[in-house]
Protein backbone atom coordinates (compact mmCIF):
# COMPACT_ATOMS: atom_id res chain seq x y z
CA UNK A 1 0.00 0.00 0.00
CA UNK A 2 2.79 2.54 0.95
CA UNK A 3 4.46 1.22 -2.44
CA UNK A 4 1.31 2.55 -4.26
CA UNK A 5 1.26 5.82 -2.60
CA UNK A 6 4.74 6.41 -3.14
CA UNK A 7 4.34 6.15 -6.89
CA UNK A 8 0.98 7.97 -7.42
CA UNK A 9 2.94 10.65 -5.35
CA UNK A 10 5.66 10.89 -7.67
CA UNK A 11 3.21 10.58 -10.55
CA UNK A 12 1.06 13.45 -9.65
CA UNK A 13 4.27 15.71 -9.10
CA UNK A 14 5.91 14.77 -12.45
CA UNK A 15 2.86 15.50 -14.14
CA UNK A 16 2.72 19.55 -13.41
CA UNK A 17 5.81 19.48 -15.78
CA UNK A 18 6.25 20.84 -18.56
CA UNK A 19 9.72 20.67 -21.21
CA UNK A 20 12.04 24.07 -20.77
CA UNK A 21 10.71 26.61 -22.53
CA UNK A 22 13.85 27.61 -24.40
CA UNK A 23 13.79 30.24 -27.29
CA UNK A 24 14.91 28.79 -30.77
CA UNK A 25 17.69 30.53 -32.45
CA UNK A 26 15.89 29.84 -35.04
CA UNK A 27 12.96 31.46 -34.32
CA UNK A 28 12.71 34.84 -35.84
CA UNK A 29 12.25 37.68 -33.37
CA UNK A 30 12.09 41.32 -33.80
CA UNK A 31 13.37 42.37 -37.00
CA UNK A 32 16.01 44.69 -38.28
CA UNK A 33 15.50 47.74 -40.80
CA UNK A 34 17.47 45.62 -44.20
CA UNK A 35 19.38 48.90 -45.77
CA UNK A 36 21.25 47.85 -49.41
CA UNK A 37 23.43 50.31 -50.84
CA UNK A 38 23.74 51.33 -54.52
CA UNK A 39 25.39 53.28 -57.32
CA UNK A 40 23.64 56.43 -58.57
CA UNK A 41 24.79 56.24 -61.49
CA UNK A 42 24.00 52.91 -62.32
CA UNK A 43 20.74 52.14 -60.31
CA UNK A 44 20.72 48.44 -60.49
CA UNK A 45 23.76 47.56 -59.35
CA UNK A 46 24.57 47.15 -55.49
CA UNK A 47 27.87 49.21 -54.34
CA UNK A 48 29.91 48.59 -50.93
CA UNK A 49 29.99 51.21 -48.88
CA UNK A 50 34.04 52.01 -47.49
CA UNK A 51 34.03 52.83 -43.87
CA UNK A 52 30.91 53.97 -43.21
CA UNK A 53 30.20 54.19 -39.64
CA UNK A 54 26.21 54.49 -38.40
CA UNK A 55 25.26 55.78 -34.67
CA UNK A 56 21.95 56.23 -33.24
CA UNK A 57 20.78 59.82 -32.43
CA UNK A 58 21.65 60.38 -29.29
CA UNK A 59 24.43 57.47 -28.84
CA UNK A 60 28.11 57.60 -27.93
CA UNK A 61 28.84 54.30 -29.46
CA UNK A 62 28.66 53.21 -33.09
CA UNK A 63 26.06 50.62 -34.54
CA UNK A 64 28.97 49.51 -36.18
CA UNK A 65 31.64 50.59 -39.10
CA UNK A 66 30.95 48.63 -42.38
CA UNK A 67 33.14 48.36 -45.45
CA UNK A 68 33.08 45.85 -48.37
CA UNK A 69 29.15 45.60 -48.00
CA UNK A 70 26.50 46.22 -49.84
CA UNK A 71 23.91 45.40 -47.15
CA UNK A 72 23.46 46.48 -43.67
CA UNK A 73 20.88 45.45 -40.57
CA UNK A 74 20.21 48.03 -37.72
CA UNK A 75 18.08 48.16 -35.29
CA UNK A 76 14.83 50.32 -34.88
CA UNK A 77 13.75 51.31 -31.65
CA UNK A 78 10.60 49.52 -29.72
CA UNK A 79 10.01 52.06 -27.35
CA UNK A 80 9.48 54.58 -29.80
CA UNK A 81 7.68 55.42 -33.47
CA UNK A 82 10.79 57.25 -34.71
CA UNK A 83 14.51 56.26 -35.23
CA UNK A 84 17.55 58.95 -36.09
CA UNK A 85 20.52 57.65 -37.39
CA UNK A 86 24.36 59.05 -38.18
CA UNK A 87 25.73 57.88 -41.43
CA UNK A 88 28.89 58.85 -41.76
CA UNK A 89 30.59 57.41 -44.95
CA UNK A 90 34.81 57.29 -45.10
CA UNK A 91 34.76 57.81 -40.91
CA UNK A 92 38.51 56.80 -40.87
CA UNK A 93 39.32 59.52 -42.66
CA UNK A 94 38.49 62.56 -40.37
CA UNK A 95 39.55 65.30 -43.43
CA UNK A 96 37.27 63.48 -45.89
CA UNK A 97 34.54 61.91 -44.08
CA UNK A 98 30.97 62.75 -44.95
CA UNK A 99 27.50 62.95 -42.49
CA UNK A 100 23.73 62.54 -43.64
CA UNK A 101 21.54 61.65 -40.67
CA UNK A 102 18.05 59.63 -41.55
CA UNK A 103 14.72 59.49 -39.79
CA UNK A 104 13.04 56.80 -40.04
CA UNK A 105 9.16 57.10 -38.77
CA UNK A 106 6.89 54.06 -38.03
CA UNK A 107 3.97 52.68 -36.50
CA UNK A 108 4.99 49.54 -34.01
CA UNK A 109 2.85 46.71 -33.42
CA UNK A 110 4.08 43.73 -30.87
CA UNK A 111 2.94 40.03 -31.94
CA UNK A 112 3.36 37.12 -29.59
CA UNK A 113 5.71 34.98 -30.64
CA UNK A 114 5.79 31.95 -27.74
CA UNK A 115 6.12 31.46 -24.14
CA UNK A 116 10.07 31.11 -24.47
CA UNK A 117 10.49 34.12 -26.88
CA UNK A 118 7.92 36.47 -25.26
CA UNK A 119 7.17 39.00 -27.96
CA UNK A 120 8.19 40.90 -31.44
CA UNK A 121 7.81 43.88 -32.60
CA UNK A 122 7.40 44.65 -36.07
CA UNK A 123 7.49 47.85 -38.22
CA UNK A 124 5.46 49.54 -40.73
CA UNK A 125 6.23 52.81 -42.30
CA UNK A 126 4.32 55.37 -41.82
CA UNK A 127 3.24 59.40 -43.14
CA UNK A 128 3.63 60.61 -46.26
CA UNK A 129 7.70 61.01 -45.88
CA UNK A 130 8.39 58.31 -43.90
CA UNK A 131 12.29 58.30 -44.41
CA UNK A 132 14.03 61.37 -44.46
CA UNK A 133 17.54 62.26 -45.07
CA UNK A 134 19.74 65.14 -44.45
CA UNK A 135 22.54 66.70 -43.73
CA UNK A 136 23.96 67.60 -39.91
CA UNK A 137 23.73 70.86 -37.97
CA UNK A 138 27.41 71.14 -39.58
CA UNK A 139 26.87 70.75 -43.40
CA UNK A 140 29.53 68.89 -45.41
CA UNK A 141 27.75 67.71 -48.55
CA UNK A 142 25.07 65.24 -48.92
CA UNK A 143 26.48 62.03 -49.84
CA UNK A 144 23.19 60.04 -49.86
CA UNK A 145 21.72 60.81 -53.29
CA UNK A 146 18.13 59.30 -53.04
CA UNK A 147 16.27 56.92 -51.14
CA UNK A 148 13.73 54.26 -51.77
CA UNK A 149 11.42 52.37 -49.89
CA UNK A 150 11.77 48.76 -50.97
CA UNK A 151 9.10 47.44 -48.43
CA UNK A 152 7.13 49.20 -45.94
CA UNK A 153 6.35 46.20 -43.43
CA UNK A 154 9.15 45.86 -41.37
CA UNK A 155 8.34 41.70 -40.82
CA UNK A 156 11.46 40.11 -41.27
CA UNK A 157 15.43 40.73 -42.72
CA UNK A 158 14.84 38.42 -45.18
CA UNK A 159 14.26 40.84 -47.86
CA UNK A 160 15.54 44.83 -48.31
CA UNK A 161 13.27 47.20 -47.05
CA UNK A 162 15.29 50.48 -48.19
CA UNK A 163 17.83 51.28 -51.47
CA UNK A 164 20.39 54.21 -50.80
CA UNK A 165 21.97 55.84 -53.71
CA UNK A 166 25.09 57.29 -53.52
Amino acid sequence: MKNIFLILLIAVSFSGCEKDDICDANTVTTPRLVVEFYDISNPTTAKNVVSLKVTGDGMTEDLGIYSGVSKIKLPLKVTEDITKYHFVLNSSDTNNDNEDVITINYARQNVFVSRACGYKTIFGLSGTTPITYAEPATPDGAWIQELQIVTPTITSENETHVKIFF
